[in-house]
């Protein structure tokens, strides 16, 4: 049978992995002798491949040789064969095949859409483990084909595949533990829930960029659909604009991690208050949006959760609320505490015989006071001394001599004393 035209997966090894340009090294990897042959191999009789090869972006558009296949990569267990040409299922197979270790296996950007797998091909995909089809436009019934013949499948990546909807597959996958499936266009949650049913031993579930409504389903329900979800990715679910929607997330049983950014919701609170509330919402989670919770972010969030709901009407209060103040009881609100520093004060002013309350900047120098006190007193910058008096302090007046010190320093504070005397000739 004629081979496709286009470059061959063994004709861009050959290339790639040839002494030349790929010189033997001690480490991860093996170097494989193979005699040649009577008619005299057109490749190189020894090449240095590791066991990760990474052949994306090469113009691949079919297997080549499958002996040649065989006896090199006997050893590789990762197969990077994104953006490449392959549009045949059969020719995946073929190298898939000769690969016996093969355990991860990137399929990405290649136009497979254009042919349909059939099970006697998916079955040389047997022993992968993690499998990635993203931007690959695969149906879902190449997806369920994949599922069926594959038994030791734990990762499977179906992004940018411009899926809407979810086909059940008829067989459940027990394996599955993580599922990236963001950036297509799955809206309704009754598509999310088949997830549920085809994966039921799900770990991870990636569902960003998905523009995600609500969440339409009971809290029974959820816990059977997704009974072992540790970790959800629900960013950028643009439909997700109630709280109930968050609250439902407490439903799986074991969910520890929740990633939630760029939720309409949330969007007009401050970082800070958006944290503080998924805390104490989501009271099993033990890292969000990336970030560990600690047990005194907890208490922190839980305390701060019930002061920002204690005024608001009881119709508006969530239950969450009440299991809080069960928790800790009702707490006062916090006294607001102003810690910026002073820019002004009110001071006496004494000369000679009269005394002027007057009110200062702190942030002006001794040289800028005098100047503002020329008015007052009737004498020249350079004629005027001040002295400083503290209310408490036992030591008397202090002479504000240097002229570029700033007023602040002085720890002045309301009700003090300045002094303004002529200086002596």
């Amino acid at each position: 049978m004629d081979q496709p035209s286009g470059r061959s997966f063994m004709q861009v090894l050959c290339e790639k992995y040839s002494p030349e340009n790929f010189p033997y090294r001690r480490g991860p990897g093996m170097g494989v002798h193979v005699p040649a042959t009577p008619q005299g191999s057109p490749m190189k009789d020894r090449l240095n491949l590791p066991s990760v090869l990474v052949l994306n972006s090469c113009g691949i558009t079919c297997a080549g040789d499958e002996n040649e296949i065989a006896a090199f990569c006997a050893h590789v267990s990762e197969l990077d064969l994104s953006d490449n040409k392959l549009e045949d299922w059969h020719e995946v197979s073929k190298i898939v095949s000769n690969v016996p270790h093969l355990e991860f296996l990137n399929l990405s950007s290649n136009p497979l859409s254009l042919s349909v797998l059939e099970r006697r091909c998916a079955g040389s995909f047997a022993g992968v483990r993690k499998l990635v089809l993203n931007n690959s436009k695969a149906s879902w019934e190449t997806v369920h084909t994949i599922l069926q013949e594959l038994p030791d499948l734990e990762e499977l990546f179906l992004c940018l595949n411009d899926y809407e909807t979810v086909s059940c597959s008829p067989v459940c996958c027990q394996s599955l533990k993580l599922l990236h499936i963001t950036d297509n266009n799955l809206q309704d949650w009754t598509e999310i829930r088949k997830l549920g049913i085809m994966f039921p031993s799900l770990d991870t579930l990636i569902l960003a960029n998905n523009n995600l409504t609500t969440i339409e389903e009971s809290e029974d329900s959820l816990a059977r659909l997704f009974p072992n979800l540790r970790s959800i990715n629900l960013h950028k679910s643009a439909g997700l604009n109630c709280w109930e929607d968050i609250d439902k997330l407490n439903s799986f049983p074991k969910l520890e991690e929740v990633k939630l950014l760029g939720i309409p919701l949330l969007q007009s609170y401050t970082t800070e208050e958006r944290r503080k509330l998924l805390i104490a919402r989501l009271p099993s989670i033990v890292k969000l949006n990336g970030s560990i919770v600690a047990d005194g972010e907890r208490e922190d969030s839980e305390r701060f959760f019930i002061r920002y709901y204690m005024e608001f009407p009881e119709e508006e209060v969530p239950f969450r609320y009440h299991e809080l103040v069960t928790k800790y009881g009702k707490l006062e609100p916090l006294a607001v505490v102003d810690l910026r520093p002073q820019s002004s004060v009110k001071v006496e002013v004494h000369f000679q015989d009269k005394v002027e309350e007057m009110s200062i900047r702190l942030d002006q120098t001794v040289a800028e006071l005098k100047k503002h006190l020329k008015t007052v007193v009737h004498l020249s910058t350079s004629n005027m001394l001040l002295f400083y008096l503290d209310q408490e302090a036992p030591f008397g007046p202090e002479e504000m001599k240097y002229s570029s010190r700033a007023l602040h320093s002085y720890g002045i504070r309301d009700g003090d004393k300045i002094y303004v005397e002529p200086r002596m000739k």
